[in-house]
């Protein structure tokens, strides 16, 4: 819903109808997961199995509609449940690739893909250039947070303690690098090559 909620704003921004709301709402939420499982041949996605994930995400972002004059004063809310969404996208992606027993690298790439690809279609349709793509320490969140939810089985943790350790480890860097402005080295380039 946090997700749904905030394209339903990106959507406010770019000035679409609310049918342009309701459908970048769910593009964002259930992106991710609709992505993974085209990608790794898991039918049906999760919105064709469970058709209420489109009434709640798409409900969420309409509701936005209505809320959005308060919004701005839940800016800290919604960075809070993005980064909760991340982590939490982030190992249902891996334990979907598990289930399918795929290698530790699918295994990774799977919740990345489940973490970040909604924001990054919700990004592409407003036309910007990605949050994924900014430098903004958010894909290297969700990789930490599936690398260390694969590596904790191995390590020989129990599955419920390495899902709270990946999952506290991956908010507390995304949140960290919120407030400190943490970020991934730029590449910059400005020669033309004509």
């Amino acid at each position: 819903m946090a997700e749904a909620m905030t394209a339903a704003l990106a959507a406010g921004r770019r000035e679409m109808d609310w049918v342009g709301v309701f459908l970048l709402g769910c593009v964002t939420a259930l992106g991710g997961g609709s992505v993974r499982d085209v990608l790794l041949g898991n039918y049906p996605l999760s919105w064709v199995a469970h058709p209420s994930y489109l009434v709640v995400t798409g409900g969420a972002a309409l509701g936005t509609v209505f809320l959005a004059r308060v919004m701005d004063h839940l800016r800290q809310v919604f960075l809070f449940l993005d980064a909760v969404g991340l982590v939490v996208f982030t190992v249902i992606g891996c334990n979907v690739a598990i289930g399918l027993g795929l290698p530790v690298i699918v295994v990774i790439a799977a919740g990345m893909i489940t973490g970040c690809v909604g924001g990054v279609l919700r990004d592409v349709l407003c036309n910007e250039v990605p949050l994924l793509f900014r430098a903004e320490l958010y894909a290297t969140v969700s990789i930490l947070t599936g690398l260390l939810y694969v590596a904790g089985p191995l390590a020989g943790l129990p599955q419920p303690l390495t899902m709270a350790i990946a999952m506290a480890a991956g908010l507390t860097l995304r949140l960290l690098a919120l407030r400190f402005g943490w970020s991934m080295p730029k590449f910059v380039y400005t020669k033309d090559l004509h």
